[in-house]
Protein backbone atom coordinates (compact mmCIF):
# COMPACT_ATOMS: atom_id res chain seq x y z
CA UNK A 1 0.00 0.00 0.00
CA UNK A 2 1.74 3.19 -0.99
CA UNK A 3 1.82 5.69 1.57
CA UNK A 4 -1.14 8.31 0.57
CA UNK A 5 -3.26 5.22 0.46
CA UNK A 6 -2.90 4.57 3.78
CA UNK A 7 -2.90 8.03 5.30
CA UNK A 8 -6.21 8.59 3.52
CA UNK A 9 -7.75 4.81 4.83
CA UNK A 10 -6.05 5.57 8.10
CA UNK A 11 -8.16 9.11 7.74
CA UNK A 12 -11.34 7.32 6.91
CA UNK A 13 -11.42 5.07 9.29
CA UNK A 14 -10.77 7.90 12.27
CA UNK A 15 -13.97 9.59 10.79
CA UNK A 16 -16.23 6.60 10.95
CA UNK A 17 -15.26 5.90 14.16
CA UNK A 18 -15.25 9.77 15.61
CA UNK A 19 -18.16 11.28 13.93
CA UNK A 20 -20.31 8.12 12.92
CA UNK A 21 -20.30 6.30 15.62
CA UNK A 22 -18.53 3.23 14.41
CA UNK A 23 -16.85 1.35 16.90
CA UNK A 24 -15.97 -1.69 14.81
CA UNK A 25 -13.46 1.14 12.35
CA UNK A 26 -11.31 0.90 15.73
CA UNK A 27 -10.04 -2.50 15.13
CA UNK A 28 -9.73 -2.31 11.33
CA UNK A 29 -7.16 0.87 11.82
CA UNK A 30 -5.48 -1.03 14.25
CA UNK A 31 -5.15 -4.04 11.84
CA UNK A 32 -4.11 -1.93 8.96
CA UNK A 33 -1.96 0.22 10.03
CA UNK A 34 -0.01 -3.23 11.90
CA UNK A 35 0.61 -4.00 8.25
CA UNK A 36 1.77 -0.78 7.36
CA UNK A 37 4.11 -0.53 10.56
CA UNK A 38 5.55 -4.16 10.55
CA UNK A 39 7.43 -4.31 7.20
CA UNK A 40 8.63 -1.18 7.59
CA UNK A 41 9.99 -1.73 11.65
CA UNK A 42 11.60 -4.51 9.43
CA UNK A 43 13.31 -2.17 7.35
CA UNK A 44 14.68 -0.03 9.44
CA UNK A 45 16.02 -2.95 11.78
CA UNK A 46 17.86 -4.63 8.89
CA UNK A 47 19.19 -1.42 7.77
CA UNK A 48 21.10 -1.15 11.00
CA UNK A 49 22.10 -4.44 11.06
CA UNK A 50 23.40 -3.43 8.12
CA UNK A 51 25.13 -0.41 9.93
CA UNK A 52 26.67 -2.93 12.49
CA UNK A 53 28.33 -5.21 9.93
CA UNK A 54 30.11 -2.06 8.55
CA UNK A 55 30.96 -0.22 11.52
CA UNK A 56 31.01 -2.85 14.76
CA UNK A 57 28.90 -0.50 17.26
CA UNK A 58 25.76 -2.22 18.44
CA UNK A 59 22.36 0.03 18.47
CA UNK A 60 19.92 -1.97 20.54
CA UNK A 61 16.88 -0.55 18.73
CA UNK A 62 17.46 -2.99 16.19
CA UNK A 63 16.27 -5.71 18.50
CA UNK A 64 13.48 -3.63 19.69
CA UNK A 65 12.97 -3.11 15.59
CA UNK A 66 12.87 -6.81 15.40
CA UNK A 67 10.93 -8.06 18.30
CA UNK A 68 7.85 -5.16 17.56
CA UNK A 69 7.62 -6.40 13.94
CA UNK A 70 7.54 -10.10 14.94
CA UNK A 71 4.84 -9.40 17.59
CA UNK A 72 2.83 -7.47 14.59
CA UNK A 73 3.21 -10.20 12.09
CA UNK A 74 1.88 -12.92 14.97
CA UNK A 75 -0.99 -10.68 15.60
CA UNK A 76 -1.76 -10.50 11.94
CA UNK A 77 -1.58 -14.44 11.81
CA UNK A 78 1.00 -13.64 8.72
CA UNK A 79 3.32 -16.93 9.50
CA UNK A 80 6.26 -15.51 6.72
CA UNK A 81 6.66 -12.45 8.33
CA UNK A 82 7.03 -13.79 11.81
CA UNK A 83 9.51 -15.81 10.63
CA UNK A 84 11.62 -13.44 9.16
CA UNK A 85 11.64 -11.31 12.01
CA UNK A 86 12.24 -13.89 14.21
CA UNK A 87 15.39 -14.80 11.94
CA UNK A 88 16.60 -11.46 12.69
CA UNK A 89 15.82 -11.20 16.16
CA UNK A 90 18.40 -14.65 16.27
CA UNK A 91 20.82 -12.99 13.55
CA UNK A 92 21.04 -9.84 16.38
CA UNK A 93 21.82 -12.57 19.30
CA UNK A 94 24.16 -14.51 17.11
CA UNK A 95 25.95 -11.71 15.40
CA UNK A 96 25.48 -8.55 17.49
CA UNK A 97 26.08 -10.04 20.39
CA UNK A 98 27.60 -13.55 19.72
CA UNK A 99 25.38 -15.50 21.55
CA UNK A 100 24.40 -18.06 19.44
CA UNK A 101 22.44 -20.35 22.71
CA UNK A 102 20.02 -17.33 22.78
CA UNK A 103 19.55 -17.10 18.74
CA UNK A 104 19.21 -20.81 17.95
CA UNK A 105 15.60 -21.23 19.38
CA UNK A 106 14.61 -17.79 16.94
CA UNK A 107 15.81 -19.38 14.03
CA UNK A 108 14.62 -23.12 14.84
CA UNK A 109 10.93 -21.24 15.02
CA UNK A 110 11.46 -19.29 11.96
CA UNK A 111 12.99 -22.79 10.20
CA UNK A 112 9.46 -23.78 11.31
CA UNK A 113 7.16 -20.99 10.41
CA UNK A 114 8.75 -20.38 7.24
CA UNK A 115 8.61 -23.85 5.80
CA UNK A 116 4.63 -23.86 6.47
CA UNK A 117 4.25 -20.80 4.77
CA UNK A 118 6.23 -21.61 1.94
CA UNK A 119 8.84 -19.16 2.40
CA UNK A 120 11.77 -21.26 1.41
CA UNK A 121 14.29 -17.66 1.26
CA UNK A 122 13.70 -16.74 5.27
CA UNK A 123 14.28 -21.06 5.57
CA UNK A 124 17.63 -20.75 3.83
CA UNK A 125 18.57 -17.92 6.23
CA UNK A 126 17.45 -20.01 9.17
CA UNK A 127 19.12 -22.92 8.53
CA UNK A 128 22.47 -21.36 7.39
CA UNK A 129 22.46 -19.63 10.81
CA UNK A 130 21.73 -22.86 12.49
CA UNK A 131 24.45 -24.27 10.50
CA UNK A 132 26.51 -21.69 11.90
CA UNK A 133 25.87 -22.56 15.20
CA UNK A 134 26.60 -26.28 14.98
CA UNK A 135 29.66 -24.95 13.61
CA UNK A 136 30.72 -22.89 16.98
CA UNK A 137 29.07 -25.99 19.15
CA UNK A 138 31.90 -28.35 17.03
CA UNK A 139 29.11 -30.35 14.83
CA UNK A 140 30.49 -30.34 11.80
CA UNK A 141 28.67 -33.11 10.66
CA UNK A 142 25.59 -31.62 10.97
CA UNK A 143 26.87 -27.58 10.42
CA UNK A 144 28.08 -29.72 6.69
CA UNK A 145 24.70 -30.67 6.29
CA UNK A 146 22.65 -27.07 7.42
CA UNK A 147 24.91 -25.17 5.34
CA UNK A 148 24.26 -27.36 1.92
CA UNK A 149 20.45 -26.97 2.79
CA UNK A 150 20.83 -23.39 2.27
CA UNK A 151 22.75 -23.15 -0.77
CA UNK A 152 20.52 -25.59 -2.17
CA UNK A 153 17.64 -23.50 -1.51
CA UNK A 154 18.69 -20.57 -2.71
CA UNK A 155 19.95 -22.13 -5.70
CA UNK A 156 16.23 -22.97 -6.14
CA UNK A 157 14.60 -20.20 -5.91
CA UNK A 158 17.38 -17.93 -7.72
CA UNK A 159 18.79 -15.99 -5.22
CA UNK A 160 22.17 -15.87 -6.49
CA UNK A 161 23.96 -13.56 -4.64
CA UNK A 162 22.91 -15.66 -1.30
CA UNK A 163 23.92 -18.89 -3.21
CA UNK A 164 27.40 -17.63 -3.47
CA UNK A 165 27.68 -16.77 0.28
CA UNK A 166 26.83 -19.84 0.98
CA UNK A 167 29.40 -21.23 -0.76
CA UNK A 168 32.18 -19.02 1.14
CA UNK A 169 30.42 -20.55 4.29
CA UNK A 170 31.11 -23.91 2.91
CA UNK A 171 34.40 -23.35 2.07
CA UNK A 172 35.63 -22.18 5.60
CA UNK A 173 33.86 -25.22 7.25
CA UNK A 174 35.70 -27.33 4.47
CA UNK A 175 38.85 -25.79 5.05
CA UNK A 176 38.31 -26.16 9.07
CA UNK A 177 37.93 -29.52 8.67
CA UNK A 178 40.84 -30.32 6.43
CA UNK A 179 39.62 -30.83 2.99
CA UNK A 180 41.41 -27.72 1.18
CA UNK A 181 40.24 -29.52 -2.22
CA UNK A 182 36.92 -29.32 -1.46
CA UNK A 183 37.38 -25.50 0.23
CA UNK A 184 39.04 -24.01 -3.02
CA UNK A 185 36.32 -26.05 -4.97
CA UNK A 186 34.12 -23.89 -3.41
CA UNK A 187 35.53 -20.55 -4.05
CA UNK A 188 35.95 -21.57 -7.01
CA UNK A 189 32.04 -21.75 -7.94
CA UNK A 190 31.11 -18.69 -5.39
CA UNK A 191 33.50 -16.37 -7.55
CA UNK A 192 31.64 -17.54 -10.51
CA UNK A 193 28.30 -17.02 -9.35
CA UNK A 194 29.42 -13.87 -7.37
CA UNK A 195 30.66 -12.38 -10.71
CA UNK A 196 28.17 -13.59 -12.82
CA UNK A 197 25.10 -11.60 -10.58
CA UNK A 198 27.39 -8.66 -9.86
CA UNK A 199 27.72 -9.59 -6.03
CA UNK A 200 30.44 -7.55 -5.25
CA UNK A 201 30.67 -7.80 -1.60
CA UNK A 202 30.80 -11.72 -2.35
CA UNK A 203 33.32 -11.43 -4.22
CA UNK A 204 35.81 -9.69 -1.93
CA UNK A 205 34.53 -12.05 0.62
CA UNK A 206 36.01 -14.69 -1.72
CA UNK A 207 39.17 -13.10 -2.28
CA UNK A 208 39.58 -13.09 1.68
CA UNK A 209 39.01 -16.07 2.21
CA UNK A 210 41.41 -17.67 -0.42
CA UNK A 211 44.61 -15.52 1.65
CA UNK A 212 42.49 -17.62 4.86
CA UNK A 213 43.24 -20.99 3.94
CA UNK A 214 45.94 -21.31 1.58
CA UNK A 215 48.34 -23.79 3.21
Amino acid sequence: MREQDWVERAGELFEAAMFRGDTSALNRSDEELDAVEAPLSMARGKLLHVRFLNDREENGRELELFERAAELYRRLGDGAGEAEALFWIGCWHQVVRGDGDTGRPCFERSYALARSAGDRMTMSYAIRHLGFADKDAGRLDRARERLTESVTLRRAIGFRPGEAAGLVALAYLAAETGDRAAAVRHLDEAEAVAEECGAKAVSGWVEQARTLIRP
